[in-house]
């Protein structure tokens, strides 16, 4: 499988982002997709994740409210929007596919990087105050 992120840029606080993320060469549709980020000089931290049908979604504290993941399985994407954005959420923002098919875990499974196999080149997203 492939992952192609986009949709990055820069932008000022208060604005709005809409991140991409295409997927081709596996059956997208029955993965969980997660958004990871990861800014200068830190460890990469989870963002989001949408189970393989979209049933149950999950955010981290910090883009709680302010973030909105969804998934549309028949253009093989994922989606994150992000709304108010902060300068601390500048970042290179990744997306990548669950290892296993057809999971419904919890947060704690899917804030795990560990929990993914591929994941996508990553799309810059610079905050200004």
């Amino acid at each position: 499988v492939q992952l192609q992120a986009s949709g990055g840029g820069l932008v000022q606080a208060g604005d709005s982002l809409r991140l991409s993320c295409a997927a081709s060469g596996r059956a997208f549709s029955m993965y969980a997709m997660g958004w990871f980020r990861q800014a200068a000089g830190k460890e990469r931290e989870f963002v989001a994740a949408i189970t393989w049908r979209g049933y149950k979604l999950y955010y981290a504290d910090s883009v709680k409210g302010r973030s909105a993941i969804s998934r549309d399985n028949d253009l093989n994407s994922v989606y994150l929007q992000m709304d108010s954005l902060k300068p601390e959420y500048t970042a290179v923002y990744y997306c990548a596919t669950d290892r296993l098919p057809r999971t419904s875990r919890d947060y704690y499974y899917y804030a795990r990087p560990s929990v993914y196999d591929t994941w996508g080149q990553g799309t810059q997203v610079t905050v200004s105050s």
